[in-house]
């Protein structure tokens, strides 16, 4: 797509986001009604169209997790269903009044919420991003551009496919689902510096990647640089809690942004836990990193170098760290933590509100795994991205982080004097 006909693209998407602002909330939950249906009825042709996509990844040796990300299934495809209806089911944010009162003068003001506008999604893998992104836009008021990684061309091609479809039968303008359907890097770069007809960007993906539009972008951008977690069992945690959550948040899904990818162990403890769970992670396959005191208690474990406690896996390898104190665990977090989503698992309140309290992240759980740092988990019916920024939005963001706000002022004729 050449600059001439991208401009073209977008200024009708921003036109009619013009439009899609004020419309009805039944008018976007028929919407949401028809993509649930469109689903089910092209279920079959859109996990064919997957299947390009995983055998051309497989092709290409990409990583075990990416392929997962990318894999579409019929479970998916009903958890995205099962999104949509949650989604529906939410009160519409657009409109809603934040704050109301009435000054000495006699004007009466109102804070209330409205749509941000156009918002350009760039993400990788994911076919899901697809359908999540669109929902949350749709139910907030925002048109959307859609910019999905080329190793999920195919499968992203069909779902915007039944994105318009259900646009079109709802009597709405397909332009407000805008799909950049080109693999060239490139036009990222186009996209990201046409703020005349983008109002926010919200890239999902690698941390170079997310760094390079940071750096690039004239539009406002609203994103995580990455999912560094990590999980603490303090001294006076429950044994068999600490390593249910603490598997849980490494093996469960060990590709995604809210696993575990450092474990943090009280001294006092360490010795009954790390054993079992150690059991636990070896047959789940997971590589182990430790540091010298994690090794004279798993001698089998590999030495940690500094580099492990700033990366991030997103693999089947956990960092192990022996820690003196709650107050050593935080240091450690608020120095390698990405500001994602951390965990201390303790009986113990005091040391609990401590660690929530001085822990600098998004999401702090307490007696809970890291991978419930999740829109759908939340109560949220989906997430457009977790943002480990400060501004506008922070952790997961769901319909009210995609509204902006505007000021309403009611008078009877008063002026400045």
């Amino acid at each position: 797509m050449d600059t001439k006909k991208l401009i073209n693209a977008l200024s009708k998407t921003k036109l009619a986001s013009r439009y899609f602002s004020n419309v009805s909330t039944e008018t976007k939950n028929k919407i949401l009604e028809n993509i649930s249906e469109n689903l089910k009825t092209y279920k079959d042709k859109i996990i064919k169209e997957n299947k390009k996509d995983i055998f051309y990844a497989e092709k290409k040796h990409l990583s075990s997790a990416l392929i997962d990300r990318l894999r579409l299934t019929d479970k998916s495809i009903e958890d995205m269903i099962s999104s949509l209806k949650e989604i529906e089911s939410l009160p519409d944010p657009v409109g809603t009044v934040i704050s109301e009162w009435t000054r000495p003068s006699g004007i009466r003001i109102q804070k209330v919420r409205v749509p941000i506008g156009v918002i350009c999604m760039i993400y990788e893998s994911r076919p899901n991003v697809t359908i999540d992104s669109t929902a949350l836009c749709i139910k907030s008021g925002n048109a959307v551009i859609l910019r999905g990684g080329s190793e999920a061309i195919n499968s992203n091609r069909v779902l915007v496919k039944v994105i318009k479809k259900a646009l079109k039968d709802a009597g709405l303008s397909t332009d407000l689902v805008q799909f950049i359907d080109s693999p060239k890097r490139e036009i990222i770069y186009k996209i990201i510096k046409l703020d005349n007809f983008i109002d926010l960007v919200i890239p999902r993906g690698g941390e170079k990647m997310i760094k390079d539009i940071r750096r690039h972008s004239t539009v406002p951008v609203l994103s995580h640089g990455k999912g560094l977690c990590h999980t603490y069992i303090d001294k006076d945690a429950d044994i068999d809690m600490a390593i249910k959550v603490s598997y849980n948040a490494k093996v469960q899904r060990p590709g995604v942004c809210n696993a575990m990818e450092t474990l943090l162990v009280h001294r006092d403890i360490a010795n009954k836990v790390l054993p079992e769970l150690s059991k636990m992670y070896k047959r789940a396959g997971v590589e182990l990193r430790g540091c010298p005191q994690t090794q004279k208690i798993l001698p089998f474990v590999k030495k940690a170098t500094e580099k492990d406690w700033s990366t991030e896996y997103l693999d089947l390898i956990l960092s192990i760290k022996i820690v003196n104190s709650t107050e050593e665990a935080i240091k450690h977090i608020n120095k390698y933590g990405s500001g994602h989503s951390e965990a201390i698992i303790t009986e113990n309140q005091k040391e609990a509100e401590k660690f929530i309290k001085y822990v600098d992240a998004s999401a702090v759980f307490h007696n809970a795994s890291t991978r419930l740092h999740d829109g759908g988990v939340f109560g949220l019916g989906s997430e457009i991205g977790i943002s480990t920024q400060k501004l506008h939005a922070r952790g997961t963001m769901g319909l009210n982080e995609l509204t902006t706000t505007k000021y309403i002022v009611y008078g009877t004729g008063q002026i400045r004097t």
